[in-house]
């Protein structure tokens, strides 16, 4: 094939010349500099720097240092402008979006004269309490006195293994390691604040001081919650403090008897110590038979699980809740792979399971108080039922028309852990199950082919593992059954500490064992007629009741089941989101747990509650916060965030300065607990 080139024109010509021109110029240019340089004496720059200078690109890199630059900078701004602002500044922008906000509780109160009557004391929950380290490993040098829980959690970050060896309790005798020696803050400030600007107790102290309170006429019952309550006496003598500093406070305050406020698991602390300090000694505190009498004025329990809660289970069963399997679900293995060679929830595990006061909110009662296979209490419930204030102590009114459709499908509540959507929905008959509790636990190669660590898993093998799933479904009833299997040792050491049924004879001198204690179905109230007890907690807030469950694809090596965040129900109102069933609830204590014992256990003259006790039920209605600048909200029902509601507040300082029940009003109910009560067949 011939080639052919296209002859150059004059046109061409003349670019090339002008092209070289110009080259010309600029080396001419390039020259001059290089002389004026040489005649300043500054040092020659080389072509190749020339070259950059003329061809300078923005890079990928100076893209990503430049955003980063810009983050830095805005968030340095903006917390120069958070720290520089008056404090009164959000309380200004949120009155100038919702309106004037209303008087704190104590400001209100001190305006119609209310001042500080009768000492308070404040019983803390879990979790909510700060430890301190007082003796450690090689590993914790540096730390003396200062606290591992609660504050800033600045030693989980810089050594969490050690973090954790240090919170774990011995799993022998759930008491200390040894070389370990972890106790719990004193005073107010062991529970004001949870870490920094997250309060629990702050806001109800902040407002109690404003009618006249102050640290002589309130105390905090501080003790190290990771124990069973009996060993907190035991290693602390804290029982024997709690009983003493009330005593002072009254003899001190012209004999106006106290007004407890428990919270949380605090509520079944206080009840153990109600017992235990009109018990005889060396079991019990030895204040008599008419102690409480003589020295309480009303009990006021905030959030209460009296009956225990269904999130404790999963906590035991697969070391996590709702919150915690929705995160594995967002970014899996994340929680369960080695992680810088720390596998989160397994440490998780190891460490909770020798904090024996967790099995204390084991759910108590069996299937009479929670439901069976085919029935619970709540059946008919739904989250979008609208609520109404009614203080008639019978029950709520409902939308007829939800109703209908509530009833259509009957969530079945009472099983607590079903494996499979399917078997949480089927009839009871249809469900065929093979009894774990004769499997034959066999060895797991978990101990010698992975770098986990170890729990109690271990000890079941394959076989044991398998059988657990293929017994299906599990109530209040067998739930005490499966974590026996499960976690033998965990629960050896709470047997003797817990109970969790139903007693048929109070006067059975068995019941006199520090171990019923705790429960408010296998002990009675003191001989106090004076006395008033309160159940104050949240409502709106859908509360985990029952889970959905499935075996883990990795269960040689890791937690072997796992919360299903795959089931979710059929439509926005369904009870059934991410694998768990809830209810209605403050997020952590169903409204079961926290009102059956007042709305029905204790009522009136029962065989709980021989000398008649006056018992009230104070529900608060959940209402979010308006704005980013309100916190957490002043009318929250959420479990923690309660303690900052100011109709509870003005509540408890209302009964603080004097006032009773009914001064408050009696009853405040938005839920159905009543109604729900009445399913309970319990005798009383």
């Amino acid at each position: 094939m011939a080639l052919f080139r296209r002859r150059k024109t004059p046109s061409d010509t003349s670019k090339n010349r002008s092209e070289n021109s110009k080259q010309e110029e600029e080396e001419e240019k390039e020259e001059e500099e290089i002389e004026d340089d040489k005649k300043k004496k500054i040092p020659p720059k080389g072509k190749i720097w020339r070259q950059k200078k003329k061809k300078s690109k923005w890079s990928c890199l100076d893209t990503c240092c430049w955003l980063v630059g810009c983050i830095c900078t805005i968030w340095w701004f903006l917390l120069f402008m958070y720290n520089a602002m008056p404090a009164s500044f959000p309380q200004y922008v949120t009155e100038a979006i919702t309106g004037p906000m209303p008087d704190p509780p104590g400001v209100k109160l001190r305006k119609e004269g209310l001042r500080a009557k009768h000492p308070v004391v404040f019983v803390p929950g879990i979790v909510t309490g700060g430890l301190e380290l007082w003796e450690g490993h090689q590993c914790a040098e540096g730390l003396f006195r200062k606290r591992l829980w609660g504050g800033t959690f600045g030693e989980v970050y810089k050594r969490p293994l050690c973090w954790v060896e240090h919170m774990s309790l011995d799993n022998e005798t759930g008491l200390d390691p040894s070389g370990v020696r972890v106790r719990p803050v004193t005073g107010l400030v062991a529970a004001d604040y949870f870490a920094p600007g997250y309060f629990v107790w702050a806001v109800l102290i902040a407002n109690l001081a404003r009618i006249g309170y102050e640290e002589k006429t309130m105390y905090m019952a501080a003790y190290d919650w990771r124990l069973a309550f009996q060993n907190t006496e035991v290693r602390d003598q804290t029982l024997s403090r709690i009983k003493s500093n009330i005593e002072l406070m009254v003899t001190t305050n012209g004999g106006k008897k106290a007004v407890i406020i428990p919270h949380s698991m605090g509520v079944l602390y206080f009840l153990h110590f109600m017992k235990w300090v009109e018990a005889p000694a060396p079991m019990g505190g030895g204040g008599g038979p008419d102690w409480c009498s003589k020295h309480i004025k009303a009990v006021m329990n905030i959030g209460g699980p009296f009956l225990g809660v269904p999130k404790a289970v999963s906590g035991l069963f697969s070391a996590e809740a709702k919150d915690i399997a929705v995160a594995r679900a967002i970014a899996p293995g994340f929680l369960d792979n080695d992680l810088f060679r720390l596998q989160t929830l397994q440490h998780v595990m190891k460490m909770t399971r020798t904090w024996d006061s967790t099995m204390s909110m084991i759910p108590k009662g069996g299937d009479t108080i929670w439901g069976g296979l085919d029935w619970s209490p709540e059946e008919g419930f739904r989250p979008s039922t609208k609520r109404q204030k009614n203080n008639d102590t019978q029950f709520t009114r409902e939308n007829k028309a939800h109703d209908l459709v509530s009833e259509s499908k009957t969530i079945k509540y009472g099983r607590i852990i079903s494996f499979g959507k399917d078997v949480a929905e089927a009839h009871s008959s249809e469900i065929e199950r093979t009894d774990f509790k004769g499997a034959i636990k066999g060895f797991n190669v978990a101990n010698t082919t992975c770098r986990d660590v170890w729990t109690e898993y271990h000890d079941m093998g394959i076989e044991g593992i398998r059988a657990v799933a293929d017994y299906k479904v599990y109530t209040a009833g067998s739930v005490v059954d499966l974590l026996q299997f499960v976690a033998p040792k965990m629960m050896a050491r709470g047997s003797a500490h817990f109970s969790y049924g139903i007693a048929d004879n109070l006067e059975d001198p068995k019941y006199n064992h520090y171990k019923y204690w705790s429960n408010p179905l296998e002990t009675k109230l003191p001989n106090a007629p004076d006395m008033e007890i309160f159940s104050l907690y949240g409502v709106g807030i859908p509360t985990e009741r029952a889970y959905v469950y499935k075996l883990s694809p990795s269960s040689e090596c890791y937690i072997p089941f796992q919360i299903d965040t795959s089931v979710n129900g059929e439509d926005e109102d369904s009870c059934l989101t991410d694998g768990v069933y809830a209810v209605e609830g403050d997020e952590t204590v169903p409204v079961l747990s926290a009102g059956f014992m007042c709305a029905k256990g204790w009522r009136g003259k029962t065989r709980f509650n021989p000398s008649g006790i006056r018992t009230y039920v104070r529900e608060y209605d959940h209402s979010p916060p308006a704005n980013l600048l309100e916190g957490r909200g002043t009318q929250s029902g959420a479990h923690v965030d309660i303690m900052g509601n100011f109709a509870l507040i003005e509540d408890v300082i209302r009964v603080a300065a004097g006032a009773r029940g009914e001064d408050l009003g009696g009853d405040q109910v938005f839920s159905d607990i009543f109604k729900w009560s009445e399913k309970i067949d319990l005798p009383l």
